[in-house]
């Protein structure tokens, strides 16, 4: 940086009140290209960091991620850039430029902490993967949707009715992803007689292996559940299977059209 402001000194009379603002100008037109190619290059260091490790493919919503991340990275570089380079034109003292960036620190940090975790948070997001673009996620508490954008300092999520969130990533704590599951989870609730309580669990048990071929949604055998555990006239049971991750809607009603044809057969009527 200090051979460029060389540069601009020896073409350009600084002494002069023009040619100060001739450099201030340059600086800021400087500042201004590398935000303007902030994303060019962001692309292409994505591209050579995915063609260096080939062997583990990179999403393309990971990649769009990563660029969006980079390329806010080097829009700062260019602001912190004309900063300095000011500065320097300035000829503004060693001792002068520590007190002033002490003094700014300090108030920066009191005043600015949330900002800065902001940005601590999105630059952390450069070298983890919570989550990337075009997936489902539950962020802050309630907040469900999907990611419609990842930067260094928040993250839109768009919601289901159409709202547009804007999430600062410094309150960012707790991820719930639901793009990445192993599995989802269907339940299928069944009441029965009480008389017949013994005679449904034993054909559950020998439906369970009819399901697999069935259901090839199905993961493993289901889990027959009594979630309140009371006696009386009506006993409730839940059937619980581990279906496909993001299959587990489609499988349900598959299980309750398959149960209620193999109970009818059975001749066990269904409570209520």
């Amino acid at each position: 940086m200090s051979s460029l402001i060389d540069f601009i000194r020896s073409t350009l009379n600084s002494d002069t009140l023009l040619g100060f603002w001739i450099s201030v100008a340059i600086v800021i037109l400087i500042a201004w290209l590398i935000h303007r190619l902030s994303t060019p290059l962001a692309r292409r260091l994505v591209r050579l960091s995915a063609m260096a490790r080939s062997k583990k493919p990179v999403s393309r919503e990971r990649v769009r991620t990563l660029q969006g991340l980079i390329s806010n990275v080097i829009s700062i570089f260019g602001i912190v850039f004309a900063i300095a380079a000011i500065l320097v034109l300035l000829n503004v003292s060693t001792n002068t430029i520590i007190w002033v960036i002490g003094l700014f620190t300090a108030g920066f940090g009191l005043g600015a902490r949330p900002l800065v975790s902001d940005y601590l948070t999105g630059i952390s997001f450069l070298f983890e993967d919570p989550y990337t673009i075009g997936e489902k996620v539950e962020l802050v508490g309630d907040v469900q949707g999907i990611v419609e954008h990842v930067g260094i300092r928040t993250t839109t999520v768009r919601s289901y009715t159409g709202e547009l969130y804007t999430i600062p990533n410094g309150e960012v704590r707790v991820i719930r992803n639901f793009s990445r599951g192993r599995f989802s989870l269907a339940e299928v609730t069944l009441k029965v007689d009480s008389a017949d309580l013994e005679h449904t669990l034993i054909l559950l048990e020998e439906l369970n292996r009819e399901a697999s071929e069935i259901l090839p949604n199905l993961l493993e055998p289901w889990q027959v559940i009594s979630k309140h555990g009371e006696l009386g006239g009506h006993t409730e049971l839940t059937i619980v299977a581990k279906a496909r991750f993001g299959r587990a809607a489609e499988m349900r009603t598959n299980m309750l059209a398959f149960l209620q044809k193999r109970l009818a057969n059975a001749e066990i009527e269904l409570a209520g």
